[in-house]
């Protein structure tokens, strides 16, 4: 198992485990509550036998398995609230498990398990919280990875096109793509495609998006190029396309770790999945009124179904509706950092972040800063954006916060 699988794991707890045998299978989980499901997961334990290590990976896996499947439904800008669930017992919600895979020794344990939660369950302790989720699929996404090897001089065996195509999609495919809110059809780069095609869309250039659309049949494509550097060792993932939100061009690097090109892969694939979510997310998790089903926080057009059960619970202050701009078009925001030096950082990337115009810093102290800015597509698509840059831009009582990530 690779390392970045480890540290996502995620199993069913073993009080789950226990009560397998009378559960029902997680493909009898609804259509509706598929986000519900986290799927293909992987479980690994050592223990001083083949029993112990089976049941400490499913114990220690259930609270695990819980906050993964939080993390999917919650936009980014309220992970911070997740805490305060921390001690909720996972093994309540679960409603269903079913085992991929698995081996053992005598002293370790290694699967991979299809986990259900409980969707009311989940949506009442959410809205206990007071803290806004989506459970609504978008369309799916056709994904298209496509690997290029390095240039100039010998290729190492690791990042040939074969080895290198292979890695990045496996990657993918290992990823739970069914059960995601962004669900994604993985599809090979097709011959018919021209390379010039292909060239213009790994070089960011969105006029290329249409025909390169209609080779595959689909106006929601979206194409994921990995590029390794063996020279200043690291990988450049470039994504181009069309989601369910917008076109859109994004790039991401990320460090050769000692030259393992699967586990960078993997990591990239991770985080790229995490994107799409989470701009699917900014969209569509709006402020409801208490006792408001879910679904009806979801994309426009979607058919809402009756909300079983009254779901009461505090007012969502931090998706409430702020002023986009002022009366002059310019978007006030408050920067909180730590130190200078990720004040800096988050002041380039502002600056790097395209269609920002007019920057311009108001005021500064050792721990905030005031900034001024203008973006056409308003503040929902910035948090979008800059999200994609490890920058969380929240709603907060009606004014704009931005963050580093932690």
């Amino acid at each position: 198992m690779t390392r970045t699988r480890r540290q996502v794991t995620l199993a069913v707890g073993l009080a789950a485990l226990l009560s397998a045998a009378c559960a029902p299978l997680v493909g009898a989980a609804t259509k509706e509550d598929k986000v519900f499901t986290v799927g293909n997961y992987p479980v690994e334990a050592r223990a001083a036998d083949a029993v112990a290590a089976k049941n400490k990976a499913i114990a220690e896996g259930q609270q695990s398995a819980l906050r993964s499947l939080l993390r999917r439904i919650v936009p980014v800008t309220a992970y911070n609230r997740l805490p305060t669930l921390k001690a909720t017992p996972a093994a309540n919600l679960i409603e269903g498990i079913s085992v991929r895979s698995e081996r053992n020794s005598a002293t370790d344990y290694i699967a991979s398990y299809d986990f259900a939660f409980n969707a009311e369950g989940i949506r009442r302790i959410l809205d206990r919280e007071g803290i806004p989720f989506l459970d609504r699929q978008a369309p799916k996404i056709t994904v298209v990875p496509m690997y290029r090897a390095p240039t100039g001089g010998e290729v190492p065996e690791p990042f040939t096109d074969s080895r290198g195509s292979d890695a990045w999609l496996y990657a993918w495919k290992s990823l739970d793509l069914a059960n995601t809110l962004t669900p994604i059809d993985l599809k090979p780069a097709r011959r018919e495609v021209h390379a010039d095609t292909l060239t213009a869309l790994a070089n960011g250039d969105l006029s290329a998006l249409r025909t390169f659309a209609s080779e595959y049949g689909t106006e929601t494509i979206v194409l994921v190029l990995l590029e390794p550097d063996l020279t200043q060792k690291k990988v450049n993932v470039t994504f181009t396309g069309r989601d369910a939100v917008a076109p859109f061009t994004l790039r991401r690097v990320y460090r050769l770790d000692g030259g393992d090109l699967a586990y960078t892969a993997e990591l990239a694939a991770v985080i790229g999945l995490g994107v799409l979510e989470g701009r699917w997310k900014a969209i569509n998790v709006r402020s409801a009124p208490t006792g408001a089903s879910s679904m009806q926080m979801s994309a426009p057009g979607a058919v809402a179904r009756p909300d079983p059960i009254a779901r009461p619970g505090p007012a969502r202050s931090d998706t409430a509706a702020a002023p986009a701009t002022d009366a002059d078009g310019n978007l006030r925001i408050a920067v909180e950092f730590q130190s200078m030096a990720e004040w800096q950082h988050i002041s380039r990337k502002l600056s790097e972040t395209p269609d920002i115009a007019d920057l311009d810093v108001e005021g500064l102290s050792a721990r905030g800063a005031r900034v001024k800015l203008r973006y056409p597509a308003g503040p929902q698509q910035l948090a979008v954006n800059l999200a994609a840059q490890g920058l969380i831009l929240r709603n907060a009582g009606g004014n704009w916060v931005l963050g580093a990530r932690r």
